[in-house]
């Protein structure tokens, strides 16, 4: 796709945020062929074994140009960070005047590709972002597969929002399958709740990532 058409929805529309990601890299899926003897889709095998050559496209041209088409609908944007170098591409974005601060940063963990799950990564995403951006930033984590709960619980504890959804883990737990988002959502709600940790309301979050409010939005 070309980046006007992936831009698109969010053009049209006029949502209130909306995901970027920051950076091009290998995107491997493929892993998974050794996981599973059998398919429930004819579709399946030759997707995921197409990721060997799979380079997931955001090059600096494409984010200017979302940059600059987007911005004055007043969309904020959630940047997706899959490794330090992108936490640096959105320094560059900032520096170029293209993005207002508070930038709420997606750091992503457990994508082949990418950076890993280790405790490690995720301590040093977040020194990166601290020395990059300082106070000027809120963040959150997003844990692939089954890493999603243990960084969840993690980061959280370290000051980050999380996020979960069946776009990222189709599990609730080992070897069961989750039926809802709703479920993953209730789950780390318990370990929020465990950790005495007080969740945002949507009034409250709109106030802490600066949106524009649901009555601007073009549906």
């Amino acid at each position: 796709m070309t980046v006007q058409e992936r831009m698109m929805p969010a053009k049209v529309l006029k949502p209130e945020i909306a995901s970027m990601n920051v950076g091009s890299m290998n995107f491997g899926l493929y892993p998974m062929l050794k996981r599973y003897k059998e398919f429930k889709h004819d579709w399946e095998h030759s997707y995921l074994e197409s990721s060997k050559d799979l380079i997931f496209r955001n090059t600096f041209g494409d984010l200017q140009t979302v940059l600059t088409e987007l911005s004055p609908n007043g969309t904020r944007y959630e940047f997706e960070c899959y490794d330090t170098s992108h936490l640096y591409n959105l320094a560059h974005l900032v520096e170029l005047g293209l993005v207002k601060a508070p930038y709420f940063i997606q750091t992503v963990f457990g994508i082949l590709g990418g950076i890993g799950t280790h405790p490690d990564d995720v301590m040093h995403m977040k020194r990166t972002a601290d020395r990059l951006f300082g106070s000027d930033y809120r963040w959150s984590v997003l844990g692939a597969g089954a890493s999603q709960m243990k960084i969840a619980g993690m980061a959280a504890s370290m000051g980050a929002n999380v996020r979960v959804g069946l776009e990222d883990n189709l599990w609730i737990g080992k070897g069961k399958l989750a039926q809802s988002n709703a479920e993953q959502v209730l789950k780390v709600r318990e370990i929020l709740d465990g950790l005495g940790l007080e969740v945002a309301s949507p009034s409250e979050a709109r106030e802490i990532l600066q949106l524009k409010g649901a009555s601007q939005v073009a549906f």
